[in-house]
């Protein structure tokens, strides 16, 4: 984080089984933006779990807290795992409470109830670093259609061809690094991301031309439930798309 543009403080703890990240500093309104996208940085690294330990952490305006209920909704969405709090500060739990924001967040005294309550619904993970290369879309695919094939997810195959195509392709054109693709699958809702080390944000044009490559925001937006664009705590960003079984229309919308 940086200093000078708030007062919040974050460091990740990286542990098999979740990852706890411990805040410290004070919750106010210069640092409620460096908190919750902190916090959502270090959920795209994250695959199993995160805990927000903020024993350290004052609040200056018991509204603030909020900002996990936030936090909450868009981990939902991706990477769709759990997450939690632990404080053993009496005046943070009061807060919790009158806000209501302990119905969308679960909150433990410690660290260790706090791991061992934390729900992991059952989940599958594949993933393949792909090199840089006219080829690249077309090895994207042979692994989203074997991987798909796996996990008994034919219904869901041809949207997520689409969209890995995409955002490798875009990766490709885009950035200097090699697309990592990676796709989960939790719940019935599979999910297709593509990492790379570039900071700077995707924007997903729509092509002016059929003959160009790629099939463009509206393709994703009308097969995904949710898309979006996740900065990670390393450095460069993660762009994904989630699907269903019954994936409505949805807009895109920068995550952290």
């Amino acid at each position: 984080m940086n200093p000078a543009a708030g007062q919040v403080h974050l460091v990740p703890q990286y542990r098999a089984g979740a990852t706890t990240a411990l805040v410290t500093g004070a919750l106010n309104l210069n640092s409620y933006p460096d908190l919750r996208d902190g916090l959502l940085k270090i959920a795209t690294e994250s695959p199993d779990g995160l805990i927000a330990d903020i024993d350290g952490l004052d609040v200056d305006d018991a509204a603030l807290v909020t900002v996990f209920s936030l936090i909450a909704m868009r981990i939902g969405d991706w990477p769709g795992i759990p997450f939690s709090v632990v404080t053993a500060r009496p005046e943070h739990r009061t807060m919790f409470a009158d806000r209501t924001v302990d119905k969308f967040v679960p909150v433990y005294e410690d660290r260790e109830t706090a791991e061992h309550l934390l729900s992991r619904p059952p989940r599958r993970r594949a993933a393949q670093l792909l090199a840089r290369s006219v080829n690249s879309s077309a090895l994207a695919r042979d692994f989203v259609r074997r991987v798909c094939a796996e996990w008994g997810v034919a219904g869901l195959t041809e949207d997520a061809l689409l969209i890995a195509t995409e955002l490798v392709e875009n990766a490709v054109r885009h950035t200097e690094s090699p697309p990592r693709l990676r796709l989960e699958l939790r719940r019935g809702i599979l999910s297709v991301a593509v990492s790379d080390d570039s900071p700077r944000p995707a924007v997903l044009l729509e092509r002016l031309s059929s003959l160009e490559p790629g099939l463009g925001l509206r393709m994703i937006a009308q097969v995904a439930k949710v898309w979006g664009c996740s900065r990670s705590w390393s450095g460069g960003k993660t762009v994904w798309a989630v699907l269903t079984r019954r994936a409505a229309p949805s807009s895109g919308r920068d995550r952290g």
